[in-house]
């Protein structure tokens, strides 16, 4: 569940995180199948679990990730505003997990400040990114998720710039896949951890 991180826009559907992910556990025999991605460029965190209402209704999923937020902040949302949303669907994401929680996790919001599109204003960018982030990495420590925290690689865009997409905004695949690969060791212990 997510925005426009989790359907990477910009980038061919077979190169998407979400399928880089489950390509890969699937190596380590792992059997899932990427069944639904519930997000969309611009979604906040309202937005999403509009859609998510609609879409999931009483169905459960072995493994359920999130990653919003971005576009709460893009839109001048004040962090106090955005913590009990971020609840909210973090609950939701739990509920909606055959696991419960142990089924769960949280993927930081990379920085795009560090990207052509937002170098102007990096600084309050990174800022308020940061503020961002420690909600969604403290709400996933109150509530026992997985937090995997990819902002450092998103931060790595101002000197490697095969890690942004052409859009000058958006990461690319590349970028995509150090992110899989920082956590799919972790996403394949919860996977395979009995309940």
């Amino acid at each position: 569940m997510g925005d426009s991180y989790t359907i990477c826009e910009s980038i061919d559907t077979n190169r998407q995180w979400p399928k880089q992910l489950v390509n890969q556990l699937n190596a380590k025999d792992v059997k899932i199948e990427l069944s639904k991605i519930i997000a969309k460029t611009g979604w906040r965190t309202d937005d999403m679990m509009k859609a998510a209402k609609k879409e999931v209704k009483k169905n459960k999923y072995d493994l359920v990730s999130l990653l919003i937020g971005v576009n709460n902040e893009y839109q001048g949302w004040d962090p106090i505003k955005f913590k009990p949303e971020f609840e909210d669907c973090l609950d939701y994401a739990i509920e909606h997990c055959s696991k419960g929680k142990a089924g769960v996790f949280v993927v930081s919001i990379p920085d795009y400040g560090y990207t052509p599109f937002g170098a102007k204003k990096q600084q309050i960018i990174s800022a308020r990114l940061d503020l961002y982030n420690l909600i969604c990495k403290n709400v996933a420590k109150e509530k026992g998720v997985a937090f995997y925290d990819i902002t450092p690689i998103s931060r790595q865009d101002r000197t490697d710039k095969t890690l942004v997409a052409k859009d000058g905004l958006h990461p690319s695949a590349n970028q995509y896949q150090l992110w899989v690969n920082s956590f799919v060791s972790k996403v394949y212990k919860q996977c395979t951890a009995k309940k």
